[in-house]
């Protein structure tokens, strides 16, 4: 049984899950889906987490491989269907500001980015994970987080001033 104080912590860390969640996956109802599987996995696996290991990498590093999972499961399944392509109608109503076209042009810009890329952006710029935290998260080196980091801020810099993408090296 969890004690008061990781349940506590548990709970603490939804938000941050659930704007993650919906980043990658860019649908509510998907995202709350991923939150729930994720804090059921972690209540069923309490007992192998290390207790000097942190609770928010350690429910990210979960939610993180529960989504590649579910990736990986559904493009075997849909042949070569992308998962993370989206629809502009997906966002909401038309924008009737200058800065709701910014936010619309770089939600649209980061949805472009690789999918590598963008889980080291949004843990690191939006959700404040560390270089090291991040990298435990997609059990990755931490110079890989640094290298991705620096490549989608790039690629996002590029997408949002105009400038044509770098194009992506496809690893065969």
């Amino acid at each position: 049984m969890a004690g008061p104080s990781v349940m506590a912590g548990m709970e603490a860390c939804i938000p941050a899950l659930r704007r993650y969640a919906w980043a990658l996956l860019r649908d509510r109802r998907e995202a709350d889906d991923l939150v729930h599987d994720c804090l059921l996995r972690a209540l069923d696996r309490l007992h192998t987490r290390r207790t000097d290991a942190e609770l928010r990498p350690w429910l990210f590093a979960i939610m993180h491989n529960l989504f590649v999972s579910r990736t990986r499961r559904a493009r075997v399944r849909a042949g070569t269907e992308r998962l993370d392509g989206w629809h502009e109608a997906t966002l909401g109503h038309p924008p009737g500001q200058e800065d709701h076209l910014r936010w619309k042009d770089l939600v649209r810009a980061v949805g472009e980015l690789p999918e590598d890329q963008r889980a080291v952006l949004l843990l690191v710029s939006v959700e404040d994970l560390s270089y090291a935290e991040a990298a435990r998260v997609l059990d990755v080196p931490i110079g890989t987080v640094m290298s991705r980091l620096s490549r989608a801020r790039e690629r996002l810099r590029r997408i949002t001033e105009g400038e044509p993408a770098i194009p992506l090296r496809r690893v065969k």
